[in-house]
């Protein structure tokens, strides 16, 4: 063994050692070599082989022991706990605890009968106790919910015996701890002064129903050694595993619980760690450490109780009790004493408890809360008071986080409050108000630099986590979200909060302009003394996520609150607010007009003015002292008020409605505005954050409010202009695509509130066509023969035109397939001649993986948007074309040697044709003999045997579509059959097909990939649900055991286990068919066709497989026979050669 473990062995080496020690462990009788080894050595590695061989045979071969060395076996390894747990490693002593326990999960109490009396002795021996409570922990953890493989009826059987147990145990266990805690309280009588002694104060009177349990919980916590101090831990964890299994009832007793929350104290008593550090000495550090630990044990066993939901009558007042006596912690954690404040306190505590008591509160809350919150004397109000002063003196980030995450459950639990019960929203919020309005103010706060500049400076701003947000973007992203949430309930006092901290911000920011002066390079800020650049720049990162908290919250004004929330708004506001400044950056010097008829909205007012007020001072091209923290600040503080104003787009929607009944001259100010604001934007020297920014917004302005006067706005002309001149610098990509959306939008979209004659579509179709026409330049002028060696024009040019032009074309068509059938119309008109250049290059480039990938893209989504415009005859020649290209050569090509980018190629071509079948009518049916037999006879080949997953998904999307949308191709319902239901079968027609495509969802069963395995078996079920397919003749007749027999195999192999549920349900769907069959026929063929078991097991199997017919019954005989069948199987393995089975 010691060979083995040498760094100096070689890998060769070791692979012999190994299979000379595996031989040895499957001889009969090794264990008594082995059990001499445990009793004559002190190396561990043998020590640890030995006790392997001990599991090995225990798990694997038990039924193949004799009796007398069972006995022997049984009575050995205890007395050599007994003798050695001492002195033993602890992980040995714990293994072979594990190893006696696995004797008693298989004998035990038929053929070890003292075995649960045993560790109820040694728990009650002083001397042994540690090692019965480590014997009792480890026969919860496997006797409980045991790992192996046991028979069903033996796990029922384990459970069953272990909860005639639970009382004793926890009487023993309360014992153990109420003995550690009184022999050492007596000691402490007389405490020092304390900051723990004397804590009663009014709260407590409240929380506490008698006064005699405040007092008791008052007691000076006692000072415990070392040894008591690791039994009280082990006495814990049992408790903390029983509570994972057992159910609520009264075993669990007061004293009990009372006795737990003792032990929760030590994890908020800052004093025993302060007495270890002044005492200097590593073993009184340690001390301390251990107590916090029996705090975090205690705590675990609190939040086992809490987690579960369903809680009996009798319970509710333990309950009660408990959450009573947390909230004496959470005080006595939070009570702000003079010596030291409540955050120093929190940080003293150890992390871990810290982490457990908010698990605490986040269980209160999203179980129990609406539970609690109906008594009378519990006070939740107090308990919030509390709950927000952890909140907020919390010594980590993650920490808060935590408690953020606490309110957001409380908030979301108020708002479902309000909703299903309308009578008493006052009470509701009159009772919380205070809370909330504090909540908000305190969360405001916390993300302003204003205030906490060093602690927001740690949040890392750079690296991107899995949902590709940064440290300090999910800070806010979740304070903004309580911000939102409070806003819902409480939208005056939420407006009336934010606006004047905004106000604050957005006063520094626009009086940034009187600082600029013009130098020989350029513009620049003449602020440089460095306490001035740190206010400014805590200013303009503040501004900027408030600007984002605006944009949050646009939800909360429109739709049936629109008219009424902008006269609230505008009684907060009190309509003037910012200072004028100069008359390019304000239309007039007051942000709002009262207009007589529309309330007007401040928001918007304030975005708009800012966006121009940056966009024309040029914020972000200026210099300034501080480039590298400045500079980016500007350039945020810009791209946030697009951001914000985008954000509102809905609401001027609204206000577009409105407006036109009214025709407001104010609104046409306010998009005009907007338009001045993002026009200088577009453009290539302007930063990618800010070009991006300002293209949404123009995407949303054309999108989503759509007024009818955009297109005749000048800065509007002049974006068209710079997009279709063949001389401008081309945009980056991203903005390229989204600017061509806008512009095709603008023209495309029907206006609202105006009838059809008022559209002016002869006017835009021909200025779209222009638009593509220009857009298009390039790409019309390629020919096939460009990709032609002797071309005059190179490979890679070509690429980069075909690129950027399907990108554009493929996002307007996209961003048009929902809407009104004239905009399409108009949109295919434009681009037919696109389209048809596209079909005429695509042969050209069929082994230019890349280039076929983006025009099946292109083409794709011209299907799914536009098949109707495209119309029969040219929609004919494009899938032609494709079934003619992909020949059996090309697509083994794709796949198996041009990597992803060829399998994503016949991916996409498989989604177009899964548009094709799925189209209603007979008029893409003529291909579907030829798309099944691509599917079967010219995909499916290549891919089946393949263990990659590329391709197969659409594929068999594929098929399933041509089924679901095409039942009639395969089924002829006639009109007699629908009138005799179930006297005449349907037709069957083309059932090679059928057969082909059915036997293909077979083979998907038995590979390994779980994914495919469950779309397909999806798949199959709503066949079923939709077109009756298990009743179909062909598949009752020939198909329907074999699926049934694959599943079933399925579940015996483990392959699946994710999917057992869903395989079952399946499994009943297909047997409920013909139970009958099932029962007499397909069960006793399939445990005839069971290998590895006797005749007599098959027999039981059999019998205990009851013949229930509804769904829960079903799956449980199910899942029953499965784990019986494996579990016989390894039985039967486990014999030695030659058993005589009787």
């Amino acid at each position: 063994m010691t060979e083995f473990f040498h760094d100096c062995t070689t890998n060769e080496r070791k692979r012999e050692i190994e299979e000379l020690l595996n031989n040895f462990a499957q001889q009969i009788g090794a264990w008594r070599f082995c059990l001499y080894f445990l009793s004559s050595t002190r190396n561990d590695y043998v020590m640890m082989y030995s006790l392997t061989v001990f599991e090995n045979l225990i798990n694997k071969m038990w039924l193949g022991v004799p009796s007398q060395d069972k006995m022997e076996i049984r009575s050995c390894l205890p007395k050599l706990l007994l003798a050695h747990h001492k002195t033993l490693p602890y992980f040995i002593r714990n293994k072979l605890c594990k190893v006696i326990v696995d004797i008693g999960r298989q004998d035990w109490p038929m053929f070890y009968h003292d075995f649960f009396t045993n560790i109820l002795q040694l728990i009650q021996s002083p001397a042994t106790t540690p090692l019965g409570l480590i014997m009792l922990k480890t026969t919860s953890e496997e006797l409980a919910c045991p790992r192996e493989d046991l028979s069903v009826a033996r796990k029922e059987e384990l459970r069953k015996l272990l909860l005639d147990q639970v009382q004793t145990v926890l009487g023993l266990l309360t014992g153990i701890l109420e003995t550690v805690w009184d022999k050492h309280s007596v000691t402490a009588a007389t405490p020092p002064p304390s900051p723990t002694s004397g804590e009663s104060g009014d709260l407590l009177s409240n929380l506490l129903q008698s006064p005699s349990s405040a007092k008791l919980l008052s007691q000076p916590i006692p000072i415990l050694d070392a040894e008591s101090e690791h039994v009280c831990s082990l006495a814990l964890e049992c408790l903390a595993h029983l509570f994972s299994w057992i159910p609520l009832s009264a075993s669990i007793t007061p004293s009990l619980l009372t006795t737990i929350f003792h032990f929760a104290r030590f994890g908020c008593d800052t004093r025993a760690r302060k007495m270890a550090s002044v005492n200097g000495s590593s073993q009184n550090c340690v001390l301390g450490q251990e107590r916090g630990r029996l705090g975090v044990l205690a705590m675990s066993c609190i939040n086992e109780l809490m987690s579960k939901n369903c809680v009996p009558m009798e319970f509710e007042e333990y309950l009660l009790r408990m959450f009573q006596q947390t909230f004496y912690l959470l005080q006595k954690i939070t009570k702000d004493n003079n010596a030291h404040t409540v955050k120093s306190r929190l940080e003293e505590l150890d992390e871990s408890y810290i982490e457990k008591f908010t698990d605490f509160l986040r269980l209160f809350v999203s179980v129990h809360l609406r539970r609690i919150e109906s008594y009378s004397q519990f006070p939740v109000v107090e308990f919030l008071t509390l709950l927000f002063k952890y909140t907020f003196h919390q010594p980590t980030h993650e920490g808060y986080f935590s408690c953020l995450d606490i309110w957001t459950l409380f908030l979301d639990y108020l708002t479902s409050k309000i909703k299903s019960r309308l009578g008493d929203t006052e009470a509701v919020l009159n009772r919380y108000e205070d809370a909330l309005v504090l909540l908000l103010t305190e969360v405001l706060s916390r993300i302003q630099f204003r205030y906490n500049q060093a602690q927001l400076e740690e949040l890392d701003d750079e690296t991107l986590d899995d949902d590709q947000q940064t440290e300090w973007q999910r800070y806010l992203r979740q304070s903004l979200e309580v911000v939102a949430k409070v806003m819902e309930l409480l939208p005056t006092h939420a407006f009336s909060t934010l606006f004047p901290v905004l106000q604050d911000n957005l006063e520094v920011y626009l009086g940034l302009q009187q600082f600029i002066v013009t130098s020989g390079s350029g513009h620049r800020l003449n602020i440089t003394a460095e306490n001035d650049c740190r206010r400014l720049h805590c200013s303009l990162r503040d501004l900027s996520s408030l600007l984002q908290a605006v944009g949050r919250l646009a939800e909360y004004f429109i739709g049936d609150v629109f008219a009424a929330r902008f006269s609230d708004a505008l009684v907060v506001v009190e309509s003037e607010m910012l200072p004028d400044t100069s008359p390019a950056a304000f239309v007039g010097g007051h942000l709002f007009y009262q207009a007589s008829l529309l309330p007007t909205v401040p928001w918007s007012q304030v975005l708009v003015k800012v966006t121009l007020y940056g966009s024309q001072i040029r914020l972000y091209n200026i210099e300034t002292a501080v480039p590298s923290v400045l500079k980016p600040d500007l350039i945020d503080v810009h791209a946030q008020s697009l951001a914000a104003l985008q954000a509102y787009a809905h609401w001027l929607a609204q206000y577009c409605g409105e407006a036109h009944r009214q025709n407001t001259q104010q609104f046409v100010t306010l998009i005009s505005t907007a338009m001045d604001a993002v026009t200088p934007l577009i453009s290539t020297k302007v930063q990618d954050k800010l070009l991006l920014s300002a293209c949404h917004l123009l995407v949303s302005l054309a999108t989503t409010v759509r007024p009818v006067f955009l297109i005749s706005i000048p800065a509007v002309q002049k974006v068209f202009n710079r997009i279709t001149d063949a001389s401008a610098q081309r945009l980056v990509d991203k903005a390229q695509v989204l600017v061509c959306r806008a512009l095709s939008n603008i023209l495309l979209l029907p206006w609202p509130n105006l009838p059809e004659n008022e559209q002016q579509w002869p006017v835009r179709s021909l200025n779209h066509a222009s638009l593509i026409s220009a857009l298009c330049r390039d790409y019309r002028s390629l020919k096939p023969d460009t990709v032609d060696p002797q071309r005059k024009m190179p490979l890679d040019d070509t690429k980069v035109i075909i690129h950027q032009t399907l990108s554009v074309l493929e996002d307007i068509v996209e961003n048009i397939s929902g809407e009104s059938t004239k905009s399409r119309q108009i949109c295919y008109q434009s681009l037919q001649e696109s389209v048809q250049v596209s079909l005429a290059l695509f042969p050209a480039f069929i082994h230019q993986s890349d280039v076929t990938d983006e025009m099946l893209s292109f083409f794709l989504t011209l299907f799914r948007g536009l098949r109707v415009q495209m119309g029969v005859p040219f929609t004919e020649q494009i899938i032609q074309t494709f079934l003619n290209m992909f020949t059996r050569e090309q697509l083994a090509e794709s796949i198996l040697h041009e990597g992803s980018t060829g399998c994503r190629v016949v991916e996409k071509f498989l989604k177009i044709l899964q548009v094709v079948v799925q189209e209603p009518g007979q008029v893409f049916k003529p291909f579907l003999p030829s798309i099944i037999a691509l599917c079967m006879e010219q995909v499916y080949p290549i891919i089946a045997e393949r263990p990659s997953p590329d391709v197969k998904a659409e594929l068999f999307e594929l098929l399933f579509r041509t089924l679901h949308h095409n039942w009639r191709y395969f089924f002829k319902s006639t009109v007699l059959a629908s009138v005799q239901r179930g006297l005449a079968e349907e037709q069957m027609e083309n059932e090679p097909q059928f057969s082909a495509i059915m036997q293909a969802f077979g083979q998907s069963f038995l590979q390994p990939d779980i994914h495919l395995f469950k779309q397909n078996l999806f798949y199959l079920e709503t066949l079923n649900t939709k077109q009756k397919l298990y009743h179909k003749k062909i598949f009752r007749t020939t198909m329907l055991f074999q699926f049934v027999n694959v599943l079933l195999q399925v579940l015996v192999h483990k392959s699946h286990d994710l999917l057992q549920e869903e395989i079952g349900i399946a499994i009943y769907n297909m047997a409920s068919v013909d139970f009958d069959g099932f029962f007499a026929a397909f069960l006793p063929e399939f445990l005839t066709s069971c290998d590895g078991v006797d005749a007599n097991q098959k027999n039981v199997l059999g019998r205990n497989f009851k013949m229930d017919r509804d769904l829960p019954s079903f799956t449980q005989n199910v899942h029953r026979l499965v784990n019986d069948l494996r579990y016989y199987r390894l039985c039967n393995d486990s014999l030695p050669p030659g058993t005589v089975k009787l």
